[in-house]
């Protein structure tokens, strides 16, 4: 069980050399040979120190029980011995049972190889002294997990006579012989990262070593380990550890997160070692998973320049074996068939390049790049644009220290001038992995637009397509490579990293559009591709890339929200602030390291976090959370469980990303009966245990990892397999859309779909898109057009009243490509469409087919002889025209994109089919021609006026979803931590824990889920622009951070469903009041700072659907009456349902007080009058107000001067319900206290009401409409 405390620095400390035995054969033969040559030894394992290091009551014995296999010693103590040499000859292998030591050896560490790592150049026997040698291990087991060790190479003499008297002053050794000296290497072995702090560490062990005598040693090494066992490794996040080992202080950087390893080493020694395009050419291999060698003549460098290579791809993690330093002995592991990354000594170079083939040499120390078989690289680099940007970015890069001290003072104080090193370093690694994750975000940004996230659909063959040719070959490696398939899944997962995060805000708002659109060539790319020279030299791509669904036509009438337009963030200007980092000073070491010292450390360390605790609770929850984090780890190494338990209890609240879920189990499992009863007593307590053991009894559900490879059917289709396969291949997500095609490929005996005719199918929509890719338009015709335009459909040449061309429709309008000298004739927008039919025009002695188009734009009627092709022509136009009008009327550009979306599934349809029947079933596609005869498609005056815009939240799912909560939060030119400018947000929960968020600036989606537990989400609430909380039907609060987008924060206290979230407005800069309730009466007031319960409340209630807080006061509704509470919680008002309808199964569903006026409104579910009470008489209604139309209200909200309601309707006959479900939403006048507008925007009931700054009304609308009304404020 031990396995699941977090390990503290050290793992282990190894002491390697030569043994006894060789050292007494070199003794024997300088005795024997006055001038010997210097001998190869060979090293051992000499001394194995892991923790514990003491020894304590057997009853608590099992919190630090050694782990691992267990070995003995290799060292004795002999301060007995008299002679020097007596202990020299002796320090080996010993013998008998005196003075052997059971020690705890991890059992993930090998051994057998370790020797030769630590003396990687051999062990010898040298005539002179010299300098202590660092270098650094990396140890990967085969589950991928990696130990690091810090080596550091020690001389000695080997012979007394050579010793220095200060050191034996007893000594009387011979110094006859020449002096001779023998390394001895001390490798601190961590599970983390730490090259620099250990080195520091091993550094300040030197200064010991250098003094004190041979026997002695043991003892320094063994107190040396001890004190790092005493090290906690920090937790993910920012804070940092400091401790001090004399006379150095020490600090422990932190992992950003915890898929990301610590970051303790100079990043820049790459740029120091090649240029940007050498070292631009090693991650082009690195990516293409070849076979890579380094060389250095300094052990040192090889880790470190690939432990910075490996964080340069991230978020992309290397597969293959990973061995940065290979001893003399080793050099056959690069024989290995497999792709690795390894490093040798440089003067191993010509022999490795000689006698193996097929790798890639990195000279390090040269900074040269060549291949085992030619000086050159024959492989394809990185896409230039991405390249380029690299390389200019690097230029920017300050990486001399010296040069940025030039203008400060010097420093007098060793540990103030590494402080100063140290916090320029931070600086400029974080500098240099945000140039790393921009490169491999520019390689890969557009990978997310060929993923079928539902069934897990990578097209690679369309996104290779979409690349440039000369950047195809590059793709095509990295893409059947093990480190890409590892990022796909990664993203398939959806997974919130720093990829994500800058992927996400990174794009512009074009990009943010596209990806809602159908894909085809806008005219500015076409621009762009011209001005580069890269149209005209284009290979032709006969299959385009895969299109995305066709959704919302964000491009189509493309404006900014100009509510917003002041804090809108540039895109092309992304800041990745450096984050602020605490740090943690540890208390200074025991002088005594007896247990008893040291359960007095920890028990110092425990008080010194209790006060940080209390400082940081209204700061930062957070650093927090990293305090209880440790606090619970310390007293868990006490053997403090219940101290421990409540510890971890406070971390669940404020950062579950790093609970610790098998210790908390494991500290659980282990409770002692008497504890357990404690635990009983403490509420908090048993919530925790309740979590974790309800967490651990679901049954594990594994992650789903596999990707798929989109593959054409080879059976027939019946209706399910078909929108499987259609949504797999990304045509379309819709399933009604998918539906009405399958009618149209099937007949109406047979309804299965041909895999044959799928097939012929799916090629003619791919050949569309491809030559969509090749169009080729005139620079007068494309300044004709709107930069986000696209060419759809291009007819044959024809024959109009306007001349000869080709009919050319994008989204918004008609032109013909006049033939001869190439020129632009607008035909009609689709919005100036009267009428369109099909006629016949005379030719010769024949009538051939002819389309006209009836326009307000132009006086006279256009005509095309589009022979064959009219049909099909007349379809489309009047698809488009229907689409455009319903967008118009609705304020809804969906309608406009599904339209384009059935115009495009109808030409390939035709193009399938090429029967006489395939205009017929093309025709089963037309969708908003024949609504538009079924369906009245003008909307009421009032409700066009006040209409701004519609959106659809499930736009990236296959069917609407209700939208059962929405909240807007604001935008700010500056936020609070200093990560620069945020646009405001519109956050909309869906079913199943969904929630959706809106950019509100371009209402673009920003994520397409968030997904918070499984259950309905009930309410939400913003807390100043830092944090979203929502509640959820399993009781649970969730918190989301504005910033990460993440959500690591819960709330647990609720036992029953949470229903409502408000927070005390008239401090909006603090928001320390915040309040929730559940539907069993209960309502906590918390302190929104630490998390913390302030105050518990119950009503006693039927139902209590929520509350509202005015001037302090807290309202409820309570199903058949409206409480308002004192201070105390004690009911002070009772508003209860009047007699004449409490009968019914009716309850009241919202209100709205307003305490200025002394007003309080209600509404009921199933009433169709809004009543008005006056605060002070509640005993009847001061008004009732009829709402026509409508037959329940279910949400209210107040807007400056107006209640808007959101209401329940049926439309039908004379008021009679017989029709289908419609939602109404009425703007009842405070003034006049009478309707002032009836809005009618949605097929289905209103379920959720918002405002947005008191200038815009948002409503959304239950699953069968799903839509999102965004409405102006009068």
């Amino acid at each position: 069980m031990t396995d699941y405390l977090p390990p503290a620095l050290l793992e282990a400390c190894v002491v390697v050399g030569a043994s006894s035995d060789k050292l007494q054969e070199v003794y024997q033969a300088i005795n024997s040979n006055a001038t010997p040559e210097p001998l190869q030894l060979e090293p051992e394992v000499l001394h194995v120190l892991a923790p514990p290091f003491f020894s304590r009551p057997q009853s608590e014995s099992e919190v630090l029980k050694p782990r691992g296999k267990r070995r003995r010693s290799f060292l004795r103590k002999k301060r007995e011995q008299p002679s020097s040499a007596a202990a020299t000859h002796k320090q080996g292998v010993p013998e008998g049972r005196e003075g052997n030591e059971d020690v705890s050896v991890p059992k993930d560490i090998d051994f057998m190889a370790l020797p030769q790592l630590c003396f990687p150049g051999g062990l010898q026997v040298t005539s002179e002294q010299k300098n202590e040698q660092f270098h650094f291990l990396v140890f990967t087991d085969v589950f991928g997990n990696k130990t690091h060790g810090v080596v550091m190479q020690f001389f000695r003499p080997l012979l007394e006579g050579a010793i220095h008297p200060s050191v034996y002053p007893n000594g009387a050794g011979s110094s006859k012989f020449s002096k001779l000296f023998s390394a001895y290497s001390f490798c601190v072995i961590s599970k983390y990262p730490y090259f620099s702090a250990l080195k520091d560490c091993l550094s300040c062990l030197l200064i010991q070593l250098r003094t004190c005598r041979l026997s002695d040693i043991e003892d320094r090494v063994k107190e040396f380990a001890t004190k790092l066992t005493l090290v906690p490794v920090p937790p993910p996040g920012q804070l940092h550890l400091m401790f001090t080992l004399r006379p150095l202080t020490i600090i422990l950087p932190s992992r950003e997160d915890k898929d990301h390893p610590a970051i303790d080493l100079d990043l820049h020694l790459p740029f120091l070692c090649f240029r940007p395009q050498q070292l631009l050419q090693v991650l082009s291999c690195l990516l293409q998973e070849q076979r890579v060698v380094l060389f250095s003549a300094d052990w040192a460098r090889l880790t470190l320049i690939a432990e910075s290579l490996l964080i340069f791809l991230q978020p992309l993690s290397w597969q293959h074996p990973y061995v940065p330093v290979l001893a003399r002995g080793m050099l056959d592991f690069l024989m290995a068939p497999t792709a690795f990354l390894m490093g040798c000594h440089l003067n191993h170079f010509a022999e490795v390049a000689a006698e193996t083939d097929d790798l890639i040499l990195v000279d390090i120390d040269n900074g040269s790049i060549c291949t085992s078989f030619s000086e050159t690289i024959d492989l394809p680099d990185i896409p230039p644009a991405a390249a380029d940007s690299f390389a200019q970015r690097c230029q920017s890069l300050q990486i001399h220290f010296d040069l940025d001290q030039c203008r400060s003072a010097s420093c007098t104080d060793i540990n103030e001038q590494r402080a100063q090193r140290r916090a320029w370093q931070h600086s400029l690694n974080h500098d240099i992995q945000t140039i790393a994750l921009k490169l491999i975000v520019s390689i890969f940004r557009d990978v997310g637009r060929h993923l079928n996230y539902e069934h897990r659909v990578f097209h690679s063959e369309e996104f290779l397509k979409s690349r440039e040719p000369a950047e195809q070959l590059f793709y095509k490696k990295v893409l059947e490579t093990h480190i890409f398939h590892s990022f796909l899944r990664d993203r398939l997962n959806k997974k919130m990293d720093n990829f994500a995060r800058m992927e996400l805000s990174t794009r512009s708002e074009i990009m943010k559009a596209m990806l809602e659109i159908p894909r085809r060539p806008t005219m500015q790319e076409i621009q762009a591709r011209r001005q580069s020279s890269i149209t005209e030299n284009r290979l032709s791509k006969r299959l385009g890339m895969s299109l995305p669904n066709l959704e919302d036509d964000q491009t189509i009438s493309f404006q900014r929200n100009p509510l917003f337009s002041r804090i809108v963030m540039p895109d092309s200007a992304l800041r990745m602030p450096l984050k602020p980092v605490k740090v943690f000073k540890l208390p200074d070491f025991p002088v005594s390291l007896s247990f008893h010292s040291v359960q007095s450390y920890y028990s110092e360390l425990i008080q010194q976090l209790g006060k940080t605790i209390l400082a940081v609770q209204n700061e930062s929850s957070t650093l927090l959370a990293r305090f209880y984090y440790l606090r619970g780890f310390i007293n868990t190494l006490c053997s403090r469980r219940l101290d421990a338990l409540s510890d971890f209890q406070n971390l669940y609240k404020t950062d579950t990303a790093i609970f610790p879920t098998h210790l908390v189990t494991w500290l659980v499992d282990t409770l002692h009966r008497d504890e357990r009863q404690q635990v009983q007593r403490r509420p908090e307590l048993r919530r925790l245990i309740f979590k974790v053991k309800t967490d651990n009894e679901k049954t594990l559900v594994q992650t789903d990892d596999h990707i798929k490879k989109f593959e054409l059917p080879r059976n027939r289709l019946h209706q399910d397999e078909f929108v499987r396969c259609v949504q797999e291949c990304g045509i379309v997500k819709d399933v009604a859309t998918i539906h009405r095609l399958f009618d149209a490929l099937t007949d109406d005996q047979l309804k299965q779909v041909d895999p044959e005719l799928f097939r012929v199918f799916y090629t003619f929509w791919k050949e569309a898109e491809a030559e969509a890719q090749d169009v080729h338009l005139p620079s007068e015709v494309i300044n004709h057009l709107d930069n986000s335009e696209c060419v759809y459909k291009l007819s044959s040449c024809v024959k109009t009243s306007h001349g000869v061309g080709k009919i050319a429709m994008t989204q918004k309008r008609l032109f013909l490509l006049t033939e001869g000298r190439p020129g632009f004739l607008e035909i009609t927008k689709f919005r100036d469409i009267q009428d369109v039919k099909i006629a016949s025009a005379p030719f010769l002695l024949v009538r051939i087919p002819s389309l006209r188009i009836q326009t307000s734009s132009r006086p006279d009627v256009f005509e095309a002889n589009l022979k064959m092709e009219t049909e099909l022509w007349n379809l489309v136009v009047k698809e488009m025209w229907a689409g455009r009008k319903m967008a118009d009327q609705h304020k809804d550009p969906q309608y406009m994109t599904q339209a384009l979306t059935n115009v495009l599934l109808m030409d390939a349809v035709v193009g399938c089919l090429q029967t006489q029947r395939s205009i017929s079933a093309a025709s089963k596609l037309v969708y908003f021609d024949k609504i538009k005869h079924e369906v009245p498609m003008m909307v009421p005056k009032t409700t066009s006026e006040t209409l701004k815009h519609k959106i659809n939240p499930s736009l990236h799912l296959a069917e609407p979803q209700t939208v059962h909560v929405l909240l807007y939060t604001p935008g700010q030119l500056t936020s609070n931590d200093s990560q620069g400018e945020m646009n405001p947000k519109l956050w909309v929960a869906l079913s199943g824990g969904k929630v959706v968020v809106f950019d509100a600036a371009s209402w673009s989606i920003l994520l397409d889920c968030i997904q918070v537990g499984e259950s309905q989400v009930t309410c939400m609430m913003g807390l100043v622009q830092e944090q979203v909380w929502i509640g959820s039907q399993d009781s649970v609060i969730y918190i989301i951070d504005t910033h990460s987008m993440s959500c690591n924060k819960q709330l647990t206290e609720h036992r029953h469903e949470v229903t409502g979230l408000i927070v005390d407005t008239r401090d909006q800069y603090s928001s320390q009041h915040t309040y929730s309730c559940s539907c069993d009466g209960t309502i906590l007031q918390w302190d929104s700072s630490s998390l913390k319960v302030k105050r518990q409340l119950h009503l006693t209630c039927e139902r209590l659907s929520s509350i509202q807080l005015h001037d302090g006061t807290l309202w409820c509704c309570c199903g058949d009456s409206i409480v308002e509470l004192k201070k105390s919680g004690v009911p002070q008002r009772r508003i209860t349902l009047l007699d004449d309808i409490r009968s019914m199964p009716c309850s009241f569903s919202c209100f709205i007080v307003i305490p200025e006026r002394g007003q309080l409104w209600t509404g009921c579910s199933d009433s169709v009058e809004l009543c008005l009470w006056h605060i002070n008489n509640h005993k009847h209604p001061f008004k009732k107000i009829s709402l026509p139309g409508s037959s329940g209200i279910t949400c209210m909200i107040r807007v400056k001067n107006q209640i808007w309601a959101g209401c329940r309707g049926r439309s039908g006959v004379r008021g009679q319900c017989d029709g289908p479900l419609r939602g109404q939403v009425l703007v009842v006048d405070l003034e006049n206290l009478v309707v002032a507008k009836e809005l009618q925007a949605h097929s289905d009931s209103i379920q959720t009401l918002c405002s947005a700054e008191d200038r815009y009304v948002l409503s959304g609308s239950a699953q069968h409409d799903g839509k999102i009304a965004i409405w102006k404020v009068e």
